[in-house]
């Protein structure tokens, strides 16, 4: 069982969102948070703390009663619980939990212990908040969207819980929860953070790493299907370059290809006596770029991959709020840990490479689908009868369309800023805006792959390869015909594209 002790790695996170692992609280934890808590009470006596009995952001010139500092607590939360849009899915609220559970189980928060406690318990009981996508500036943090967890840990706003949306006042009756004892600074505490970008943009990571995985699989399939020359993937030739990238993407694809029977030794036809003469030759000699530059072009993805689970598993696991409560030093610093700009540029910066990927993908699929280019398929791969069926024809415009919409989402955010809050926040980071729209690239790029793989298959039913196919590809071949038949006969063909893209999404590519 993954347990809250002070650091988390992006594998805890995948145990305990897609595998749906319980969480625990280390006692230590609740110790620290409890003594975090213990000191502020005192500390903030006859102290102008902010947030403690200071009004917030521009507000904060104002001080507050003693008498009325836990409701200050309140209104901070119902009226920040301010979100349009769509619901944020489950399974990014869930992680936006975690990642805030987190970071206030470090101690430099001040809340009570049993903020710690109800927010492990519906992790575990999977009931997860009813957060909206729109709201956070991602500069105090992300305050809108935390605000609706907030709101539900203090038993009030809504959460999905078994399927139905529901109030929460309901379901902490059927589950016996109490909510959260609101007495010192726990509506900054869970408000005031950058949770809800990277909680997301830890669950977009794990996403780009499985669409990774499925790019290096076509993109070594379509190698076969053309029979290209191996050298391109060579360990001689990529060492040449210093990136562990194309050298990692390199290694992968020669591991994909290991047993294909179809890949060819550059020295067993060009690097011989039996060419001479030839003024033309009718075969290529070098592949095109979608299928010869892959290491070049996906290594600088899983670069940037890496870089973006580094920064965020930082993120994860740093104080970031404000102010920031020192046990040990018996101080309280003011500051702005709660700025998202860390986590707005890691999710540019993951939305252009993952942009990159689904722009290969349609190069490669416009490669299979185009006669002319590949020199041994029907046009658009097409089984059955040229002029009177279509083959793989319809959907490329699906794919065209949904990279060209990749593309333009792809502008960044993280310069995107707009000040507000009277001007008290005048450079904001849009996090959790770049966060989400790199959510829906992602989503994207498993559309556009899985179009691709369809259309990877029906070529090799074409070329009736499946018996020289490598080992690898021959899985997901076999994998894509349990959702997709052969087909000569035109189909409908969006339930076979959505299923696919179902399965790759949720499945890893082993």
């Amino acid at each position: 069982m993954p347990q809250i002790k002070g650091r988390l790695e992006i594998t805890d996170f995948y145990r305990i969102i897609f595998d749906e692992e319980k969480v625990s609280v280390d006692d230590k934890v609740i110790q620290t948070v409890q003594e975090s808590f213990d000191f502020l009470k005192e500390f903030s006596k006859n102290k102008v703390i902010y947030g403690v009995n200071t009004g917030f952001g521009p507000m904060a010139q104002y001080k507050i009663k003693d008498s009325q500092t836990v409701q200050l607590q309140y209104n901070l939360i119902r009226s920040h619980a301010s979100g349009t849009g769509n619901p944020i899915p489950p399974k990014y609220v869930k992680a936006a939990m975690l990642a805030r559970l987190n970071t206030l189980s470090l101690g430099y928060s001040g809340v009570h212990t049993s903020v710690i406690e109800v927010m492990a318990s519906l992790i575990n009981k999977d009931i997860v908040p009813l957060i909206y996508e729109h709201g956070g500036v991602g500069a105090s943090g992300d305050l809108v969207q935390l605000a609706h967890l907030a709101l539900v840990l203090i038993g009030e706003g809504e959460v999905f819980y078994k399927g139905d949306r529901r109030p929460t006042k309901e379901v902490f009756e059927i589950e016996g929860i109490e909510p959260i004892h609101v007495e010192l600074r726990e509506g900054l505490g869970l408000i005031n953070g950058t949770s809800v970008m990277t909680g997301i943009g830890i669950v977009n990571a794990i996403y780009t790493r499985r669409l990774l995985e499925w790019m290096i699989s076509c993109s070594s399939a379509i190698n076969e299907i053309v029979q290209a020359y191996d050298d391109h993937l060579s360990s001689d030739l990529n060492e040449t370059k210093k990136h562990h990238g194309q050298r990692e993407i390199a290694r992968s694809m020669r591991s994909h290809l290991n047993d294909s029977s179809l890949t060819r030794k550059r020295e067993h036809h060009l690097y011989t006596d039996t060419n001479g003469g030839v003024s033309v030759f009718e075969e290529k000699v070098q592949e095109y770029y979608s299928l010869r530059c892959v290491p070049q072009i996906l290594g600088p993805v899983l670069d940037t991959l890496n870089e973006v689970e580094r920064i965020l598993i930082q993120e994860v696991n740093s104080a970031n709020d404000n102010p920031i409560v020192n046990v040990e030093k018996k101080h309280v610093y003011h500051g702005g840990n709660f700025h998202g700009d860390y986590v707005s540029l890691e999710m540019d910066k993951l939305k252009i490479v993952v942009t990159k990927m689904s722009m290969l993908a349609e190069r490669q699929l416009n490669y299979l689908l185009n006669s002319k280019l590949n020199d041994i398929l029907p046009p658009f791969v097409n089984l059955g009868t040229l002029g009177l069926n279509f083959g793989m024809q319809g959907v490329q415009f699906t794919a065209t369309s949904t990279t060209a919409e990749n593309q333009m989402l792809s502008n960044p955010m993280y310069v995107h800023s707009i000040p507000n809050n009277n001007d008290n926040q005048d450079i904001v980071s849009m996090g959790a805006n770049a966060a989400l729209i790199t959510k829906k690239v992602i989503e994207n790029a498993f559309e556009v792959i899985a179009i691709e793989m369809i259309t990877v298959v029906q070529a090799i039913e074409y070329l009736k390869v499946q018996d020289k196919v490598s080992t690898k590809t021959k899985n997901m071949y076999d994998a894509v015909r349990k959702i997709v038949p052969p087909f000569k006969e035109d189909l409908i063909m969006y339930p076979y594209v959505n299923q696919v893209k179902d399965f790759i999404t949720n499945h890893k590519n082993s």
